[in-house]
């Protein structure tokens, strides 16, 4: 009679099947139990050793795989655009990216609380981001910057926007830049160097 143990044990990946020792095997003497019989606990015990050992070799594996792809997909942040001013919204965005940069991510809501976003990745992979919406810039910052960020001095960048711009920066290296349009607030803000960050402030227009 076949063992369901066994079975079960043969269907598992990686899993060689194992005999089962605890039937009867030949025997020596009449009446006497083979001397390799062996306990159904015991032959559990090392199946569930075995599927351990290899569940194991698999999450090892799994941890010096290459082939796995994390290249930075751009979207049509240009499209974007190009719907919001079809809805009347004016909203600060490039004339251009600088080469080697790239727009990874756009977040376009109008209604009645219109709101605007765009983050691109320079040609380092360092993140500089814009929000455009209708709330206090140090609402923005504490939420894009960081909750304890500090105000430095004004710099002065020209652009389309405005030439004046307030700073803030957060111990971790984050910087941000912002003003105001109307009943707007505007932050420019990521992690990318200063020089990176107002190349940037000076290709935005509306």
């Amino acid at each position: 009679m076949s063992n369901p143990t066994a079975r079960a044990a043969a269907s598992l990946p990686g899993v060689t099947a194992l005999q089962a020792g605890w039937e009867d095997g030949s025997v020596s003497g009449q009446g006497q139990p083979s001397r390799y019989t062996r306990s159904f606990g015991g032959m559990t015990g090392a199946l569930i050793v075995t599927v351990i050992a290899v569940l194991a070799f698999v999450a090892w594996r799994g941890l010096f795989r290459t082939d796995v792809d994390d290249t930075p997909v751009a979207v049509d942040w240009q499209e974007s655009v190009e719907l919001a001013q079809q809805a009347d919204l004016e909203v600060v965005h490039p004339r251009e990216l600088p080469a080697g940069w790239i727009a990874t991510s756009v977040d376009l809501s109008a209604g009645d609380d219109p709101q605007w976003g765009m983050g691109v990745l320079t040609d380092d992979g360092r993140f500089v981001g814009i929000r455009q919406q209708d709330a206090s810039v140090d609402a923005l910052v504490e939420l894009y910057v960081d909750e304890e960020a500090e105000a430095g001095e004004e710099a002065t960048v020209s652009s389309e926007i405005t030439d004046s711009w307030q700073t803030w920066s957060d111990e971790g290296g984050d910087r941000g830049y912002s003003t105001e349009i109307g009943d707007e607030a505007l932050l420019v803000y990521g992690s990318a160097p200063v020089e990176d960050i107002e190349a940037y402030l000076g290709l935005l227009t509306r």
